[in-house]
């Protein structure tokens, strides 16, 4: 009877231990979000809001222009964050190891995606072919791609955690596959998305635990290759030469326009500013009022204090994704959440420099704050990735699985 008993006990303890493990998984998919979760997810949602108002006002003139209606550009911006935002909460629950098993797919999708801009599909916007148009909608590949490749990279440098203090294992495959992805961004002319993306590979690499001497190479390496790219634009040409000679009022027509513009507009807002919807600037003097120059009317409209809270918002963010990284024993949620960092506030902080003038004009937008669907949808996505990591790599969440699996069998079931 007792040997009978005997598996019958084991096997009822192991029923109870999974079950058990599967409520705490619930408990932790379903359950209140930590500090850091809370923290990110409160940031990015005022962020998101505070971008739709100024959105609306510094489009309204343009809109109206176009549309006879303050409102369309608006609209369409709302609709793309109400999308992103659903995209990020449903992110933001699905398992952790979701991630890993589409993360070839992605890739590989975005990859195809990128290639549609050199079909009939695509569209070039400012010299710069980018974009797709399907069912009358525009999207701009790159952005997903962005998306893709950082999941794709979290899970190739977790299977190399071991390896990764070799030069070799720490760029094989990381090169050929986001080369490749730069490589074709690049062959659209998109120059600003391509410097953030490389930024984000070496985010990637940086928090993998990739030796920095290792880096520093491939960084030599693109900045030489960076030269002739440079060269091969007119535009390019142009604009870093009005960078370096810096621009006057007798450069006005000459490639200096929205420099000039964007600089009188944040200095005409002053300490307060001129008020929320009197911005000057919008009324067709600044190009991309409401896109890569929409911090220069944030400037003009809510002056020095509302250029500081989003700075401060941005730094909060960074500060928040720091703090995951730094709790987090896994390699993937340490890469994800370091490149997502590298992606949000590394390209927030470009554009605010152009903007001030710290950086020749790149032509890249400002994260959850500027119009543009494409931009938005995957930078929400990319929030929601890392809240989803982030849920299961908590200090408490960890704690609870570490604690039901190490639970040891019933003692009468080990007598038996």
């Amino acid at each position: 009877m007792a040997t009978t008993a005997a598996p019958r006990q084991a096997e009822a303890g192991a029923l109870e231990r999974g079950a058990k493990r599967a409520m705490v998984r619930v408990r932790t998919m379903f359950g209140a979000p930590s500090l850091h979760a809370s923290l990110l997810l409160g940031t990015t949602v005022f962020l998101v809001a505070f971008g739709l108002v100024m959105v609306l006002s510094s489009s309204s003139v343009e809109s109206y222009t176009a549309s006879a209606s303050f409102f369309s550009s608006f609209v369409r911006q709302a609709a793309f964050a109400a999308v992103g935002l659903a995209i990020m909460l449903i992110a933001s629950r699905l398992p952790a190891s979701f991630w890993p098993r589409i993360a070839w797919i992605a890739v590989g999708a975005g990859i195809v995606l990128q290639l549609l801009v050199f079909t009939p599909l695509g569209r070039a916007i400012g010299g710069n072919r980018n974009w797709i148009n399907v069912a009358g909608f525009s999207l701009q590949p790159s952005e997903l791609l962005k998306l893709a490749l950082i999941v794709w990279m979290g899970m190739i440098l977790t299977r190399k955690q071991k390896v990764i203090t070799s030069f070799w294992q720490a760029w094989i495959p990381i090169v050929p596959v986001a080369g490749l992805a730069i490589g074709l961004v690049l062959l659209g002319h998109d120059f600003g998305t391509v410097s953030i993306m490389a930024l984000v590979v070496f985010g990637a690499l940086w928090f993998a635990g990739v030796r920095w001497w290792h880096l520093a190479l491939p960084v030599a390496i693109l900045g030489v290759l960076a030269v002739p790219v440079i060269l091969s634009s007119a535009s390019r040409v142009r604009r870093i030469t009005a960078f370096i000679d810096g621009c006057s009022d007798a450069d006005y027509y000459s490639g200096c326009w929205q420099q000039l513009h964007g600089t009188w507009a944040l200095s005409a807002g002053g300490l307060f500013g001129v008020g929320l919807g009197n911005s000057r600037a919008k009324w067709n003097w600044l190009p991309a009022a409401d896109n890569d120059y929409i911090f220069a009317i944030i400037g003009e409209e809510l002056g020095l204090v509302g250029a500081v809270v989003v700075l401060a918002l941005f730094g909060l963010l960074a500060w928040t994704m720091l703090r995951i990284v730094q709790q987090a024993k896994r390699q993937m949620t340490r890469v994800v959440v370091g490149a997502a960092m590298v992606w949000i506030v590394g390209q927030a902080l470009v554009n605010i420099a152009v903007v001030l003038g710290l950086l020749p004009v790149l032509g890249v937008p400002l994260p959850l704050i500027s119009s543009g669907g494409s931009q938005l949808i995957a930078t929400l996505a990319i929030i929601g990735v890392v809240l989803s990591l982030e849920r299961v790599d908590n200090p408490a969440a960890r704690g609870e699985l570490e604690a039901a699996d190490a639970e040891e069998p019933p003692a009468a079931a080990a007598k038996g």
